[in-house]
């Protein structure tokens, strides 16, 4: 997907390393790097006495190994995780067993790619906060790139963790029918007003100028959407395969297949915004979508 440009807190990613960013912040990421991954998972360590861990992970039994060793000589107390995607936290539950921690997140039904695993010990809503001697930390419910997504706020150090709503380097893909372009949108525009200092991703380098990069988030996708509209001023109608090659011209085409959902969620939202309609067909790449009034 599109490659975004930010300033960047550069502290090493080496996977089951433990790399300081913060007096309240350490960061131990996984070794599941791909494509879809970046480097691997990242799992941050807040606090220095009682402890949060934010997005455990796969269950890789080296970074489980090595996330305990990071926790030694303090309380784990909240094992808290973004959402329940399979690389974010199937480890919760490893780390849980071993430290008596609460497991906090927010589950989902219906949705194929969930880690059915997560079962929480405490189901998150907006404004929760986690708080104690050391530190403040509120969850932002933040759907889009998935329904039970959410983002969590340090206030102390004006630190937002995304997990996978702001990857640094590049977009997120935005998963129909649990995940939805128009919530994406919402939710970058709910995190401008929280004026952090430093976006924490599960993916990639801590981000600087926080609101420089959702605004750039926010430019990407509308400029993505007006090149949909813009297909289906030239060639009038199209099914998703008709349509990919238009609007994702500029992409290597290794990553068609996830722009090919990128694409859905667009045509989705039009259909929302009460801009584009389908014909049903037997199966979604079958549907044929055009702007209303075409």
């Amino acid at each position: 997907m599109a490659q975004l440009e930010s300033k960047l807190l550069e502290i090493d990613i080496e996977p089951g390393a433990v790399s300081e960013i913060s007096p309240l912040l350490r960061r131990v990421t996984a070794p599941n790097p791909s494509v879809m991954t970046g480097p691997g998972t990242n799992a941050y360590i807040v606090g220095r006495q009682e402890l949060a861990v934010i997005d455990p992970g796969p269950s890789i039994s080296s970074h489980v190994s090595a996330m305990l060793e990071a926790c030694e000589g303090a309380q784990l107390r909240w094992i808290i995780v973004t959402h329940t995607h399979p690389d974010h936290s199937p480890a919760a539950m490893l780390l849980a067993e071993a430290t008596g921690a609460e497991l906090v997140g927010a589950t989902i039904e219906n949705d194929g790619h969930q880690d059915t695993s997560f079962k929480a010990d405490k189901e998150l809503n907006d404004g929760d906060v986690f708080a104690n001697d050391e530190f403040r930390l509120r969850a932002v419910h933040t759907p889009g790139h998935v329904g039970n997504h959410y983002c969590f706020f340090l206030e102390e150090e004006k630190t937002l963790f995304t997990g996978d709503h702001i990857m640094q380097g590049t977009t997120v893909v935005v998963i129909p029918p649990s995940g939805d372009m128009a919530e994406y949108l919402h939710s970058l525009e709910k995190l401008k007003v929280l004026h952090a200092e430093k976006l924490a991703p599960a993916h990639g380098h801590v981000m600087l100028e926080p609101n420089s990069v959702i605004q750039g988030l926010i430019d990407h996708r509308l400029a993505r959407e007006a090149k949909v509209l813009a297909a289906f001023e030239q060639h009038g109608s199209g099914n998703l395969d008709q349509l990919l090659p238009l609007v994702y011209d500029d992409v290597d085409p290794k990553v068609l297949p996830v722009a090919k959902i990128a694409l859905w969620s667009h045509l989705l939202k039009l259909e929302t915004d009460g801009r584009a309609t389908k014909q049903v067909g037997d199966s979604i790449e079958q549907e044929i979508w055009s702007l209303v009034g075409a």
